[in-house]
């Protein structure tokens, strides 16, 4: 199998880029087609003792930022590593690609290089997440800020589709974000969604409530993608106050010391159950081929684990499973 994976996204590239595909071949047997200045990344591999075994390399010279306009990568940007790789993609010269790079710009690119599998209104940006029962799909987590109820039913079709063939998760339960747990509750959209994921004869539980989510109150929470957003940086954000928090409370005083000294496995282990980073990266699904958004700031076992869950999302053929599937929307944008 061979993976596509952008040697200039993120803020620790290319060095844990390399260091995590150099894993990825050697844990896993993957073949890794790296995007990006090819000078560099042989420059950047010799110093650090990184073997290319396994890997080719694409020459891109150009690499787009966190900062410039997603739309940016179809004309301005047009040569840089991530274009590259998903040109490579869409040509079939990998299986799927993986990239730590801006997410609107991979987003952007996803749509119109690799482009929406027939039928699907928008691809969706799913994130898996902690909860206190198995790790949820969060969908759409910010690629559609504006969504119409078809489009969040196909999101919930996707996303069941995502989570019985790459997790495993054949019982996989399926509920709508909403301000109650009420069938009359929410806004237009949220009625609207209610009635058709009720007739859609998926495995639908009914609203969710955001307190409910980190419970595990089901393994795929469908929303728009500003809400989505909205709830995924308000958990990060909470989970970081509270891990900062604990740790200055242990610092207090000698006596909090000894005490964090005794629960230090413990808060180990919190922090590891928390950490959603640990599950590799956020799938790009609806379009015709597995793309996985890694974290911004992935370091090398993160980029292990999203080429791990990319590699993963090929051999399951979610893909294929998605576009027989899913409800064709009425009309497509």
């Amino acid at each position: 199998m061979r993976i596509i994976l952008d040697a200039f996204g993120g803020d620790n590239a290319p060095l844990e880029v390399l260091r995590g595909a150099q894993t990825a071949v050697e844990k896993d047997g993957l073949s890794i087609l790296l995007t990006g200045r090819e000078e560099e990344i042989r420059r950047v591999a010799a110093e650090n003792g990184i073997s290319l075994d396994g890997m080719e390399i694409a020459d891109a010279p150009d690499v787009i930022s966190m900062n410039d306009e997603p739309r940016s990568i179809l004309k301005a940007h047009k040569d840089c590593s991530m274009a590259e790789g998903l040109r490579r993609l869409a040509a079939g010269e990998g299986d799927a690609f993986v990239s730590a790079g801006s997410t609107g710009a991979l987003l952007m690119g996803a749509t119109f290089i690799v482009k929406r599998i027939k039928g699907i209104s928008r691809p969706a940006l799913g994130s898996l997440l902690p909860s206190d029962k198995a790790p949820y799909l969060l969908v759409d987590c910010g690629a559609n800020a504006d969504c119409r109820p078809e489009m969040l039913l196909q999101f919930a079709q996707m996303g069941h589709i995502y989570m019985t063939h790459v997790l495993g998760r054949s019982d996989a339960t399926i509920g709508l974000l909403n301000i109650g747990t009420e069938e009359h509750k929410g806004g237009s959209l949220q009625l609207e969604t209610f009635a058709l994921l009720k007739e859609s004869g998926l495995p639908f539980i009914g609203n969710v409530e955001a307190r409910d989510v980190p419970a595990g109150a089901a393994d795929v929470i469908v929303t728009d993608g500003f809400t989505g957003n909205v709830l995924l940086k308000a958990m990060e954000g909470t989970v970081s106050m509270l891990m900062h928090n604990l740790k200055a409370i242990f610092k207090t005083n000698l006596l909090t010391k000894l005490a964090a000294a005794m629960v230090l496995p413990h808060m180990k282990g919190l922090k590891s159950r928390l950490d959603a980073s640990k599950y590799g990266g956020a799938p790009v699904i609806g379009v015709q081929k597995p793309v996985i958004k890694a974290h911004g700031n992935a370091d090398a076992a993160v980029i292990y684990g999203a080429l791990h869950q990319a590699a993963t999302f090929v051999e399951t053929g979610a893909v294929d499973a998605i576009r027989a599937a899913v409800t064709p929307a009425k009309e497509e944008e």
